[in-house]
């Protein structure tokens, strides 16, 4: 997550280091998520990002953006299989962040996107979190005025699911 519409120090990629670095855990946390960012914009930038830093977990949290703009399921599916097969190849550890989808686009697209990230994790037997957003979406105590983007409140919510998961990933 870019940190859409929020300061630095908010950023979930901030608040993320920041506690895993008081629970004692020597990390820092690369935000390489670009606002408004798709799939197809993640895997064009990966080989660069992989090759480029040192790096040896991956949170890998993409498809939110293509559902919003109705990109097929399979082709966001195919995307995200690219990603995890390259960061496999690279031998990094992953972390596949879920996404749900809204009702926009009916019942087929929703249940063709929901089942994405399922199917993904069992393939490539990833540590999961079935949805980023749990707790935060449709809060509006814990997102901005446009009800889509986490605010300060939702990101240390979403940070405490991910730290949960990742813990895990990087003391193994």
């Amino acid at each position: 997550m870019s940190g859409y519409g929020l300061d630095d120090q908010f950023h979930l990629s901030n608040v993320l280091e920041k506690n895993l670095q008081k629970k004692g855990y020597d990390v820092d946390v690369i935000n390489a998520s670009v606002s408004g960012d798709t799939t197809q914009g993640g895997l064009n930038r990966l080989n660069w990002l992989v090759e480029n830093q040192k790096i040896d977990v991956v949170v890998l949290c993409l498809g939110a953006n293509d559902m919003l703009r109705g990109i097929q399921p399979s082709l966001i599916k195919k995307n995200l299989n690219t990603i995890l097969e390259l960061l496999i190849n690279k031998k990094k550890k992953i972390l596949l962040a879920g996404m749900l989808s809204q009702g926009t686009f009916g019942k087929e697209y929703k249940d063709n996107f929901d089942n994405i990230y399922p199917e993904l994790a069992k393939k490539f037997k990833v540590s999961f979190l079935p949805f980023l957003l749990d707790g935060v979406a449709l809060k509006p105590e814990y997102n901005l005025a446009d009800g889509k983007h986490p605010n300060s409140k939702g990101v240390n919510l979403i940070s405490k699911n991910l730290e949960k998961k990742l813990i895990g990933l990087i003391v193994n």
